[in-house]
């Protein structure tokens, strides 16, 4: 039986809420950041989904309790602090991993985290910081680096991109390929073909903005990410 609950918790002032899904005690906890709009019923349901794997899914906040975007141009209103200052998204994301393992559901010494889009940077980000996580899976996440990675990344990396993704061209994906070998990362990158940006989320549906979901590619990415956190807490 899933429990879920909401989680309030204070940076530096601020007020965020998390969303977390466990079986009630204590087990390997994933911490999910959410894409550009907010934590939303999408990221929630990924925490749930965690949950059904065994996991403590905890569907995390990076802008303030009750604050989701509601179009393209509120999203990167509310990304863009955070995207052009890595150094302060930084910080961000290792409070949200400080919170994550205080919480009673989760065992703090078996910490992970996945992202969607933005959530995707996210997370890749979190390893570039020497966050204490075991690994990342960044769901069609955005590449580039943020000029102050460590010399060696820690962290396991799996990277699940659409090969057509106009977010993350193959140029992004090959200087993110030197960027982890350079820092000696364990890291892998599945690509998938004839796929866009977002392809794990059902309402994308823009070509022209170069977000299309596709169902293969979702099904198929999950069971990667799966397959890796396995390998992370086994």
């Amino acid at each position: 039986m899933t429990e879920t609950r909401a989680h309030d918790y204070d940076i530096e002032g601020k007020t965020y809420e998390a969303f977390v899904a466990s079986s009630g005690k204590p087990a390997p906890g994933v911490l999910v950041f959410h894409a550009w709009a907010g934590r939303s019923d999408f990221e929630n349901n990924k925490a749930t989904a965690l949950a059904g794997l065994g996991y403590t899914g905890i569907a995390c906040d990076l802008y303030g309790k009750g604050v989701l975007g509601t179009s393209n141009e509120e999203n990167e209103a509310l990304m863009t602090p955070l995207a052009s200052d890595r150094p302060l998204l930084q910080k961000r994301l290792l409070d949200n991993i400080a919170m994550a393992k205080d919480l009673p559901e989760v065992d703090g010494s078996k910490l992970a985290a996945i992202g969607f889009c933005f959530g995707g940077l996210c997370v890749l980000d979190i390893a570039r910081a020497g966050g204490d996580v075991a690994g990342v899976a960044s769901f069609h996440g955005l590449l580039g680096a943020p000029g102050n990675t460590k010399d060696n990344i820690n962290a396991k990396v799996l990277a699940l991109h659409g090969w057509d993704d106009p977010m993350a061209p193959p140029s992004d994906v090959e200087a993110f390929g030197a960027e982890m070998n350079k820092a000696n990362a364990d890291w892998q990158l599945h690509a998938y073909g004839g796929t866009m940006h977002s392809f794990t989320n059902p309402a994308a549906n823009d070509p022209d903005f170069g977000t299309v979901y596709n169902a293969d590619a979702d099904r198929r990415s999950w069971q990667a990410m799966t397959n890796f956190l396995e390998e992370l807490f086994s």
